[in-house]
């Protein structure tokens, strides 16, 4: 009987589990994953769970009774300690399992703060798991000050949910603009308003020198000389790949686990999906941190194990949900030149282009646009940008042009 392992229990490694199921693979699969609660979604963990709207139950992403009924081996609670790729065997907590194909589904890991300035103190979180927003979750009582280091999404997140539940919040970003690695200037504007309305103190072009406190933070110093109390820090400052299992297996890192366009690894029995991965896309290589990709490169995956011989084509999306905001991104940004505004009814959205080609679409309550935006994105359609800014433009016709 041929044997499936498939490591990390995220949104990548439950997908492609069930599609593995669903897909008619009739051998043994088992699911490894760390945290003693089976796969969730984690987008909620920094927003509505935190916020109590939504209970642990509800996260979940398939009852924990679907994997017992698929005949999915479900490991909750293990650490994986050691790959033999010549045995082709994984040490599991005390078990060695053999497999005839494994798929490394590992996530990625949070950046820290180094301890030299601080970082190692109690009160300083990040937020990628469940372990993490539990942690924290009893810091958040009103009027507590918080400064969250990172103004990217994940930074945003946290000090829209803060400031909804009365904290004082102050970020503090070393670049020049609150998402400058990832949108233009016109979202980075967009959304220090929207915070700065909230009540949201942002600090841009200010880095953090270091924290203080004994044994647990009670202030920061800002490379400005600025001193503030703080009552504790959320750290928000990107992830790196989880690579470190996938070294031990001996398969090829490159800007995370590289894999070729099905998904297969150097080892021509691991393959890669999810935040981990690296894939061909377009002239070079990507790696995507997003639950639509995790999803489906882990399905393609999973469709190659079972002999489709299918290619991953990524359709890059992503979202983020800040106060009453949620803002959709469709496409990648990367080499644009030009950025068109269209507004209209409560709408904002910000659309990409390389010369004529468009590239992305950034849509702030705005889901005609950011659905338009998408389809002719994957149509390799570009409207010109003066028909994108006309508020009269009849958006849908777009697509049969």
């Amino acid at each position: 009987m041929r044997k499936i392992v498939v490591i990390g229990a995220g949104q990548a490694g439950a997908s492609c589990v069930a599609k593995l199921r669903n897909g008619g693979f009739e051998g043994s699969i088992t699911l490894i994953g760390e945290e003693p609660v089976p796969p969730y979604q984690r987008p909620p963990l920094s927003k509505a769970y935190l916020l109590g709207d939504m209970a642990l139950e509800r996260m979940f992403l398939r009852p924990e009774s679907f994997y017992a009924e698929n005949d999915i081996d479900l490991r909750m609670g293990t650490r994986v300690t050691a790959i033999d790729a010549a045995a082709k065997t994984v040490t599991a907590g005390q078990d060695v399992l053999p497999y005839d194909d494994l798929v490394l589904a590992t996530g990625s890991i949070p950046n820290r703060l180094p301890a030299s300035i601080g970082g190692a103190l109690d009160g300083v979180c990040v937020v990628r798991d469940l372990a993490d927003v539990d942690a924290m979750a009893p810091r958040f009582t009103q009027g507590a000050k918080v400064l969250i280091v990172g103004g990217g999404y994940i930074g945003l997140e946290a000090a829209a949910v803060a400031s909804k539940l009365g904290l004082q919040v102050t970020l503090v970003e070393m670049a020049d603009r609150i998402l400058q690695r990832v949108a233009a200037p016109e979202t980075s504007d967009f959304f220090r308003d929207l915070h700065t309305r909230h009540g949201v103190t942002i600090r841009e072009g200010v880095g953090l020198e270091r924290l203080t406190g004994e044994g647990a933070v009670t202030g920061a110093v800002l490379s400005d000389g600025t001193v503030l109390d703080v009552n504790f820090v959320i750290v928000g400052v990107g992830i790196q790949p989880a690579t470190a299992l996938a070294d031990m297996a001996g398969v090829t890192i490159e800007n995370g686990i590289k894999t070729d366009t099905h998904g297969r690894t150097s080892d021509p029995h691991i393959w890669a999906a999810g935040d981990c991965a690296s894939f061909p896309y377009g002239k070079g290589r990507i790696r995507l941190e997003s639950v639509p990709n995790a999803i489906d490169q882990a399905e393609c995956v999973a469709s190659n194990i079972m002999g489709a011989d299918v290619a991953y084509v990524a359709k890059p999306w992503f979202w983020s949900d800040q106060y009453d905001v949620k803002l959709q991104i469709a496409g990648l940004n990367t080499g644009y030149d030009r950025v068109v505004t269209r507004q209209g009814d409560g709408a904002t959205s910000f659309w990409y282009y390389k010369a004529d080609t468009l590239l992305a679409v950034d849509a702030a309550n705005d889901p005609r646009g950011y659905m338009i935006g998408k389809r002719l994105i994957e149509a390799g359609k570009s409207p010109a940008p003066k028909i994108i800014a006309d508020p009269d433009t009849d958006m849908k016709a777009l697509l049969k042009s």
